[in-house]
């Protein structure tokens, strides 16, 4: 009998005459007997390139994953209600109120959807609106946990797995808050599995699953169109190449444009513009994103990790068991060069480092072995870790601590009711004739978003911020505007008359981007509002 190794050095049995169990037709070896019941070593050493055996199936640590998952969702709910709506919040509750649409200037339809429907359902309150997020973050600490033992790791690399995202930077930030990546993040993941569940198992029929989940991420992001593009791409580089003849793949691929069509129709139907947004943000974010990208991605999930991680890369193009999975290496670098390239945000492929840690986790498991000082100095370094990026990521500490400029979304999570309060000044300072023949005038949509939850008393409120600019012009008999962020010479432009009556002050001293903005109360309109408004438009993230 022999008793060839499994990917991970243990020794499997394989009883004499029989194929081992789910062995694939080209895999290593060629399982041949001699005629006395013998195995043949010189005839089954016959190397097959193609494609190794990718070893045994490992049981997923259900228990272990499911612990984690319940502690990261039921730390989120705690801290859901500290500080504030984030900018992106407010603007998702402004959109959803208007009902459902396929789609919007800046973004699909999914997110604002949900927004408002938690919201119908939980109550309209900050807490309400990220309990999506928080099941989101644990669903993805499960999700990259089966990726773990899908590649054959251990109880212990899955634990490994589980605790390292469950305390990321990436994952708990997107789970504190509901914004588009939460949900990307979430397709990410699932995608990743259908695809080392086909890659690895020859299961064809993963594909369908992935190409649903595609589907269905369309409506949230957009982005997500980077996986199956660097997968491609990396399939034909490094294999397995026999997966372009699988009926399966394609049925996926259908699968995916048939359920976005409706999402992909009104970007056709509308002159693109996602095409448009994306231009934008590379001329004004482009040049920034590119200098600070690698190191951003450190922050992702901290340097310790961002090791892990780094093994997990390394072993995808060196460890002939994942073989079948290879691919998943070049599509990260296909996916990172071309964010770099538009200039997009590192957390733009943050659903990859998902991955890639699960495979970071199964590499360091086996570099640990029962050597005692490695795991003392990982874990030390996994620890320390942890804390800074729950300081970073989570409104733990208070508003105006040193750690809350290192997150730009605690930085836009202060100051809302505050900047409310100070437009509703500005307005009822008015004389009673003026305030009937005023409208206040928004210069982004987190402003237009908290003057729509927090302005009770105040006029119609108008922005030229990306989708907001089509819900304009304001009507022809308002000429007073209560403007607030709105730059002066923009409105000495279009007014006879401008007043700075204040500026910005969220209170707690924190410099984020409404902090010293102007209040400023313009009379004697120009020129009819229908030629004064396109110049108030602008696309901006």
């Amino acid at each position: 009998m022999i008793a060839p190794s499994g990917p991970d050095g243990a020794v499997t049995d394989v009883v004499p005459h029989e194929v081992p169990h789910e062995v694939p037709h080209d895999a290593a070896y060629d399982w041949l007997s001699t005629a006395d019941g013998a195995v043949d070593v010189a005839a089954v050493a016959v190397e097959v390139r193609d494609v190794p055996v990718a070893g045994p199936r490992v049981r997923p640590a259900w228990r272990t994953a499911a612990a984690v998952a319940c502690a990261v969702v039921v730390l989120l709910l705690a801290l859901a209600g500290r500080y504030g709506y984030n900018v992106d919040e407010l603007y998702f509750r402004l959109l959803g109120e208007r009902g459902w649409a396929w789609g919007y200037t800046d973004q699909p339809p999914l997110v604002p959807a949900l927004v408002h429907a938690t919201t119908q359902v939980l109550g309209d309150s900050v807490w309400a609106i990220r309990v999506p997020a928080a099941l989101c973050a644990g669903a993805v600490v499960l999700l990259g946990t089966l990726i773990a033992a899908e590649l054959g790791g251990s109880r212990r690399a899955q634990t490994l797995a589980a605790l390292g995202l469950g305390s990321s930077f990436l994952v708990l930030s997107v789970g504190h808050i509901m914004v588009t990546t939460t949900l990307d993040l979430l397709a990410w993941s699932a995608l990743l599995l259908c695809v080392v569940r086909a890659l690895l198992r020859g299961q064809g029929r993963w594909w369908v699953w992935a190409g649903i989940v595609l589907g269905l991420a369309l409506y949230a992001k957009y982005i997500v169109a980077l996986l199956p593009v660097g997968l491609l791409v990396g399939l034909a580089l490094v294999g397995p190449r026999k997966v372009f003849r699988d009926r399966w793949l394609y049925a996926g691929i259908a699968l995916a444009l048939v359920i976005g069509a409706p999402n992909l129709i009104y970007q056709a139907t509308h002159d693109f513009p996602q095409l448009q947004m994306a231009d934008a943000l590379g001329a004004t974010d482009g040049p920034m994103n590119r200098v600070i990208f690698v190191p951003s991605l450190v922050i992702l999930f901290g340097p310790v990790p961002t090791v892990v991680w780094a093994a997990g890369l390394v072993r995808l193009l060196r460890d002939p068991a994942w073989r079948p999975v290879r691919a998943l290496a070049p599509a990260f670098g296909v996916a990172v060069a071309l964010t770099i390239y538009g200039g997009g945000r590192p957390d733009y492929v943050g659903g990859f480092l998902i991955a890639l840690f699960a495979a970071g986790a199964v590499a360091v498991d086996r570099w640990l072995g029962q050597r005692r000082f490695r795991q003392v100095l990982l874990g030390g370094g996994l620890a320390a870790s942890a804390v800074l990026q729950l300081l970073m990521a989570l409104p733990v500490l208070p508003q105006n601590s040193p750690f809350t400029p290192l997150n730009n979304i605690s930085l836009e999570s202060v100051g809302w009711p505050r900047l409310a309060d100070q437009v509703r000044t500005a307005y009822l300072a008015l004389p009673p004739e003026q305030r009937e023949r005023a409208v206040v005038l928004a210069d982004n949509l987190g402003e237009s978003g908290a003057l729509d939850r927090y302005g009770h008393g105040l006029p119609p409120v108008y922005s030229g911020h990306n989708e907001l600019h089509k819900w304009g012009p304001p009507p022809e008999w308002a000429d007073v505007v209560v403007a607030v962020g709105v730059e002066r010479p923009r409105l000495a432009a279009d007014f006879r008359s401008c007043t700075v009556v204040g500026h910005l002050d969220n209170g707690v001293g924190v410099e984020n981007a409404e902090q010293g903005k102007p209040v400023t109360v313009c009379h004697g309109r120009r020129a009819p509002w229908a030629r004064l408004w396109p110049a108030y438009h602008y696309l901006s993230g």
